[in-house]
């Protein structure tokens, strides 16, 4: 039994439910609806006229609501349960099923006016798939929406929760959560939902770049669901494939020299063949899958692919940060991560919070006197100022920009810098154009500025070398500058404040007026007393400080 309650003219709430004495749907008993009617109505004598119900009219919406599925009959008349396992269920036995996932939305749409869920469910009224996402995520999305990452990380590791997650990355070049999913099963057709799920949440609006693991179902959905987003397959991911294939230490250091070590597309492809020749992986089917998907994944080809600073880490070095690393573990529940959720998230915002408070507050130690070091050092978060940094140091160990092309009648030119590299000398070629509208552009072949969203070492010893004090405008993004003020809804769930704190002032304060003003929207009469409260507030309080 099911009861719902409107509660507005187009909202329905689930007020009950029992699922004590369900019981199989039995076809023979069965009747089509209409046909029932008649037939008790003939009973009257009258043809059923006198009490058919009277047709709706013609603006009233009417829906038919599908709430079980009979049983099958095969062939030989024998009925047949195979179509219920067809599609698999969501196992949630393991620490206190559908009832804690249930609970858990609840409680957060009382407590996160803009908190959403979805839920996939079966012909057999099963649950399959499930999603949600929190309200400062969908916020944060509008800012970080030009490179997102499907962390399947649960999945590849077998881990006991089917969780999978949408990660950006924010100002300070830290991971952020832009949405939760649990899945079923690996299937096209339960991607193609998730994504569909969470693209409605975000207004519709794709990533720039979707950066997701070497998987056929996923790179099927992806195609269907983002057609034009820049699908990217995670260099970590990939790299480890590779390594699981041939795993030795000298095929590590052939695979990061010839992944890492070639500017060119050509040079890659030459280095790549003679190492799988070298190590006699030319018929392995996993190697050619991947260098099939070659464009999709190593640095050569993704010179004009925006990347934030993720694009990977080298072999040897810790792989790119799962976003619930030291907080889910293979064995974690679903209760144990339900419970843990919101403190989770607490730290996270918080954590984001005094970094903001950090970078306006501190200044930067600067360790040359250049002078895009000092003009960074003004804009920039203190962690990107940080990477950014290490480049303007490099510098020193660049030399030599020499011409070496001018196209006749255009402002484009070419120059290579020279770098160091222990014993070896690289050459750089950088392309530096000036043009009216769009002023002074530059590419590297390093790709430095696709990859980290800041020039590298190479341009800014050209852009001295042409003597620009300051680095184009165009150069310096906003989703790195610290002056930009993100509309965050603030979203400390916990409710407490650390009276200490004035991070955590201004996010409580926010969170609850915010809270008022979803209510507000809610109609006339609501936003008229959220006003008068609102005014009454600013009095007591302008009261409370004179």
């Amino acid at each position: 039994m099911i009861r719902l309650r409107l509660i507005e003219l187009d909202r329905w709430k689930v007020d009950e439910v029992k699922l004590e004495h369900n019981h199989s749907f039995d076809p023979e008993r069965a009747h089509n609806s209409k046909s029932h009617k008649k037939a008790c109505g003939d009973g009257d004598g009258d043809g059923g006229a006198a009490k058919r119900k009277p047709e709706p009219p013609v603006d009233v919406q009417v829906r038919t609501i599908k709430l079980y599925r009979t049983t099958a009959i095969d062939s030989n008349g024998e009925t047949s349960d195979d179509h219920l396992h067809s599609s698999r269920r969501l196992d949630l036995r393991g620490g206190g099923g559908f009832r804690v996932l249930q609970d858990f939305f609840f409680q957060s749409q009382l407590t996160n006016p803009n908190f959403f869920y979805s839920m996939d469910l079966g012909d057999d009224g099963g649950l399959r798939n499930v999603f949600w996402i929190e309200s400062r995520a969908r916020a944060a999305y509008s800012h970080f929406s030009d490179v997102v990452f499907f962390d399947t990380t649960c999945l590849s590791n077998a881990y006991e929760l089917p969780l999978v997650a949408f990660v950006g990355i924010n100002h300070h070049g830290d991971p952020i959560l832009l949405g939760c999913g649990l899945v079923a099963d690996q299937t096209p057709e339960t991607y193609v939902w998730l994504f569909r799920a969470w693209l409605t949440c975000v207004s519709g609006r794709p990533p720039l770049t979707f950066v997701t693991e070497h998987c056929k179902s996923i790179q099927t959905a992806v195609s269907e669901v983002f057609p034009r987003a820049h699908h990217r397959l995670s260099l970590s991911h990939v790299l480890q494939c590779i390594v699981g294939v041939q795993d030795s230490e000298s095929f590590r250091m052939a695979l990061n020299s010839v992944v890492y070590g070639y500017l060119k597309v050509e040079e890659f492809e030459v280095a790549w063949e003679e190492m799988i020749i070298r190590f006699g992986l030319t018929n392995d089917e996993t190697i050619r899958g991947l260098f099939q998907d070659r464009e999709q994944w190593a640095p050569v080809y993704l010179k004009d692919t925006f990347l934030a600073g993720a694009l990977t880490f080298r072999l040897g070095n810790a792989a790119a940060p799962f976003i619930f690393s030291s907080y889910v573990h293979q064995h974690t529940s679903l209760r144990e991560f339900l419970e843990g959720y919101e403190s989770f998230l607490d730290k996270k915002y918080t954590n984001e919070a005094l970094c903001d408070l950090e970078s306006s507050k501190s200044i930067p130690e600067l360790k040359t006197t250049h002078p895009y070091e000092s003009q960074m050092a003004k804009v920039l978060t203190k962690e990107i100022f940080t990477r950014f940094q290490e480049e303007v140091v490099a510098t020193s160990s660049c030399s030599g920009v020499t011409q070496v092309h001018s196209s006749n009648g255009s402002a484009s030119s070419s120059y290579v810098v020279k770098e160091r590299e222990g014993e070896k000398v690289r050459d750089f070629e950088v392309v530096y154009e000036t043009n009216a509208a769009a002023g002074v552009r530059c590419f590297c072949v390093c790709g430095g500025f696709s990859f980290n969203g800041y020039q590298c070492r190479h341009v800014l010893l050209l852009l001295s070398h042409k003597g620009l004090e300051e680095i184009p405008s165009q150069y310096i993004l906003q989703r790195w500058r610290k002056d930009v003020k993100r509309l965050y809804i603030a979203d400390f769930g916990s409710g407490c404040v650390d009276v200490m704190n004035p991070v955590q002032w201004y996010e409580h304060l926010h969170r609850r007026a915010m809270q008022v003003v979803e209510q507000g929207m809610r109609s006339k009469e609501h936003c008229r007393v959220a006003w008068e409260a609102f005014k009454e507030c600013v009095n007591r309080v302008t009261e409370k400080s004179s």
